[in-house]
Formats: C-alpha cells, structure tokens, sequence
C-alpha cells in the first residue's frame, strides 16, 4: 500500500503497524528558554474536522498470552487496557473536538511527587472512560488539533534557531473552546484549575498554540496517515503508521501543517515547597505538560497562522 501525505510526496507503509508506548513518569516541563513568540496572520480556512471512525483493519490478531494478558500494536497490556487502547487510538472515540461535545472521560490525577532542590511538585494524569458501561482506566488522551511540522527559519547572529523544532518538541493549534473544555474537565477531575502559561492565544482566529514534547529514542512518537481509498461514508476511514513524527519531518515537503487527532499522555506541575505538597484548596494554578505520543492524520492546511519565533530585541 502506498499513503500519500502530499502531493509532492510519497511513503510506503510501515506494515508493523506497532504503537510504542512510553513509560508513564513525571516530569518537568521544558525550560522556557525560547524567545517570545507572536503569531503571523494569514488566511484561515474553515477549522472543520471530518468524523472519523477509524477501521482497524490493518491490525493484527490479538493472540492471547495467558493471566488475561494480550497484545496490542506490539505492547503486552491486559485485555482490558487492550479494550480501551484500541478505543482510543485505534477508534479514535472519546476524544475532544467538534465531534464530541462531552466526552465520556473522567479526569484523575495520579499522586504529587516532589522531584529535586526546587519547590515544584509533579504528577500524571489518567483517564477512566466509559466503553458501553465498562471503566477502563488509561495515560491517554486524544484532542483534536493541528500539529506545526513547518521548519522555524528565523536566524539569530546568523545561527539558525531551534534546531530540535519536531525532534524534541513541536507546537499543536487548537480552538480555544475545545482548550477551554479540556480545562475544565482537569478541574471537574482533579479540583485544580489550569494555568494559561506556556500557551499562544490568537485572538483573532481563536485558537490555541501550546507546546507538545515529541518523544525521542526507543519511544519515538508515531505518524499514521489515512490509506488512499475511495471515501465511502464518514464512518470508512483507516490509518497505517508512517513511521515516527521525526521520520516524516525530515521530508522538506512534509514540513507543513498536519491535521488529524493527536493522542497525548499528560502531566501536570504546580508551586509548592520541598516540605510541604500542594494542594487545589491553596489556590495555586497547575501547568500541563504534553506530550505528543501518536497522531492520526488525514492531510495538511494552510488554514492555521503559524508560531514564528523571533529575537527579543525585535519586541
């Protein structure tokens, strides 16, 4: 099978079609070391995502390993972790945008763990979803969004800047109602409200951009692309996995504007002090740190107004 991503680019299916998955750990958020951003402004096309139930035809049998266990896209994960990864990822329900108003999730946030000499205090979230009465809890969250795989080309002292731009971290658009939705699910969830910081809002298209970690070495985030077929109904929609967000960055003619759903792990951070943990009832905001763990595509845009870094000294 061959996917086309682009017109001017094609790759051939990975038939693995394996998912890594990374081990849930707490972690800082990035250093905010970047330069102040600001938004260029261009034509925005209609942000309209098409409703997609995606096929699983392109996964293998499911054999049974024994003590309940079973393999998904590579991973040996109980049957019931298997049930709602392949709701996730591979149905692509429940996730938040246009085509689910409320999503069937419930929000929790794992234990605050103090880390190092600072006063900042770590957790994860996970996710309990309701799959036809069955609760089944995961690290996983899909969103709706547009994901910047377009190369940062601003020079400072003649040096190009941000040479991890898609290697380590990359910025995702999305609209500030399904942001604020997502916010208020962590609070419904967790009983903390979310800090604003780190974020780029563009009012005029009101849309949201935050930064996403990419994972790197053995746990490389995935690229799935919708497979080339006659469009059936809104229902027949397949995706093989590309290879890594990084594989699919390193093609110029791919350095664009991907729309699809990103599926993301997240974590949160908060202030507090080395004695004493945090809690909502303090009135402290959390940041939420994403990462970007797969993405389900099904072309590009030049719609969404793009991050353009530039040097401080031009504000």
């Amino acid at each position: 099978t061959v996917i086309k991503i682009h017109s001017s680019m094609h790759f051939k299916e990975n038939t693995d079609d394996a998912e890594v998955l990374p081990r849930r750990l707490a972690y800082p958020k990035m250093a905010a070391s970047q330069p102040n951003a600001y938004v260029i402004r261009n034509r925005f096309a209609a942000y309209e995502l098409p409703v997609a139930v995606a096929q699983r035809d392109d996964e293998e049998t499911i054999p049974s390993i024994g003590n309940n266990m079973t393999q998904w896209r590579g991973n040996a994960v109980s049957e019931k972790e298997a049930n709602a990864l392949r709701y996730v990822f591979d149905d692509l329900q429940d996730h938040f945008g246009y085509q689910c108003v409320d999503p069937r999730v419930r929000f929790n946030n794992t234990n605050l763990k103090h880390l190092g000499n600072s006063g900042k205090w770590f957790g994860d979230l996970d996710f309990t979803y309701n799959i036809k009465g069955d609760h089944c809890n995961l690290s996983y969250i899909g969103i709706d969004v547009c994901v910047d795989l377009a190369p940062k080309l601003v020079h400072k002292h003649g040096q190009p800047m941000w040479k991890d731009y898609g290697k380590s971290f990359l910025y995702v658009y999305l609209p500030q109602l399904t942001y604020n939705k997502f916010k208020s699910y962590v609070k419904f969830g967790t009983g903390w409200d979310v800090s604003d910081e780190g974020t780029v809002y563009d009012p005029n298209r009101d849309m949201v951009a935050i930064e996403a970690k990419v994972q790197s070495g053995q746990c490389e985030s995935s690229f799935w692309a919708a497979k080339e077929k006659p469009f059936e109904g809104a229902g027949d929609r397949s995706f093989s996995r590309i290879g890594t967000i990084q594989d699919v960055k390193s093609h110029s003619s791919q350095q664009r504007i991907h729309r699809g759903v990103g599926i993301f792990s997240v974590s949160m951070e908060v202030e507090g002090t080395p004695n004493f943990k945090p809690s909502p009832q303090m009135g402290e905001e959390v940041d939420l740190c994403f990462t970007l763990v797969s993405l389900r595509t099904w072309g590009t845009t030049d719609g969404i107004a793009p991050i353009v870094y530039v040097p401080h000294k031009e504000h």
